[in-house]
């Protein structure tokens, strides 16, 4: 699908969720006529979303129940320039998570070629109103449960003690 120069990666090997598509628009870009670094982020966002949305979890809906979702850090490494009206498709899994913690992986691919473009990692807590952590496996079961079923159970931060 992208050719031979990318080895395949664990949102390969994680098929469910089809991705993100985004179509360049003008005011996204800078100057020298290439996408301002500051969109990656927002398209990051916007992929995250999609996939949660596909997972069955809704933003709005958790925070009716409470729970906000702050980033606590984002990163995105430039590879190749993308340019106004360029398609571009947007992968994202989430790599770890602990019930507390849940960082995503992003990788984004020009449609016309499949070249990698951009790949970077968001990290991200659950919270309740008041800014404390918040467990899902204690306060909020069916959301935990809707994570783990669609990323599995392995998945888990390494430098967090798992959540029990």
């Amino acid at each position: 699908m992208y050719g031979t120069e990318r080895k395949e990666t664990q949102m390969e090997m994680t098929e469910q969720y089809p991705g993100y598509n985004h179509r360049v628009q003008y005011y996204e870009t800078d100057q020298m006529g290439c996408v301002h670094h500051s969109n990656y982020i927002r398209w990051f966002e916007e992929a995250r979303i999609d996939w949660m949305r596909h997972c069955g979890i809704s933003y709005r809906e958790m925070e009716k129940q409470g729970i906000i979702v702050p980033v606590l850090g984002v990163e995105a490494t430039y590879r190749q320039m993308v340019h106004f009206d360029d398609l571009v498709d947007i992968k994202v899994t989430a790599a770890k998570y602990n019930g507390i913690v849940l960082e995503f992986c992003y990788e984004i691919y020009h449609q016309k070629d499949g070249k990698l473009c951009t790949t970077g990692k968001s990290r991200h807590c659950f919270l309740n109103k008041e800014a404390k952590p918040v467990s899902l496996k204690k306060e909020n079961a069916v959301l935990h449960q809707k994570i783990l079923t669609f990323i599995g159970k392995d998945v888990q931060d390494p430098d967090k003690k798992q959540d029990s």
